[in-house]
């Protein structure tokens, strides 16, 4: 097996509170799902190793909190990103309308090298809600607002699981997009030949 390297791949997750941006890391990184909502204070990151291509990632993911009272926290936590990850709530069309906001919010405090060219991905979240009866945003307006902006748009359900794999495997794919290539590579420091092959991620049709 040819030598296998690692990179460390930082995605941003953003949006309103409440819209699930702490359940759907949950979801992807543990497999669980709570319901008691919590906030997030500031901000929070979980790491998940994925497979593609046959390389190895960390990808690390930042969730940040929806309050705009921790807004200024950040410039620390956007510098080095290589995707970010914008989240509404099917639900509230607020949550929807603000993701502009973020996405602009974002760009000024990174501060990426190309913004014009910078990986995002927008995910609408909580379509289980009440058997999809009480989304007031629709499929086809959330798609058109991401084609204009050459996004792409996934539809996500983080309590039940749904597409939330298939999502993050396009944000890690988008991710590495934007990785230099001179600093792709870091050196191995523990041997990943041996035992199980993990799964191998696929890449979206993003």
């Amino acid at each position: 097996m040819a030598s296998r390297r690692r990179v460390l791949l930082k995605v941003i997750i953003l949006g309103d509170s409440g819209v699930g941006k702490t359940s759907l890391m949950n979801q992807y990184v543990n497999r669980k799902f709570s319901n008691q909502y919590k906030a997030t204070i500031g901000a929070d990151f979980l790491t998940k190793e994925v497979e593609f291509e046959d390389r190895l990632f960390t990808l690390q993911i930042w969730d940040t909190a929806g309050q705009e009272r921790f807004q200024s926290l950040g410039v620390a936590f956007y510098r080095g990103a290589d995707c970010c990850v914008l989240v509404y709530d099917v639900n509230v069309a607020k949550s929807f309308e603000n993701l502009n906001n973020w996405r602009e919010e974002f760009l000024i405090q990174a501060s990426p090298s190309d913004p014009e060219n910078f990986p995002f991905v927008v995910l609408g979240n909580k379509i289980d809600v009440d058997g999809g009866n009480s989304r007031v945003v629709s499929e086809k307006k959330a798609k058109a607002w991401c084609a204009s902006k050459g996004i792409p748009y996934f539809e996500t359900s983080a309590k039940e699981g749904f597409n939330v794999e298939a999502a993050f495997q396009c944000i890690a794919k988008n991710a590495l997009k934007n990785e230099p290539e001179e600093e792709m590579y870091l050196p191995d420091t523990i041997d990943v030949g041996g035992g199980g092959r993990q799964q191998r991620s696929t890449g979206c049709e993003c």
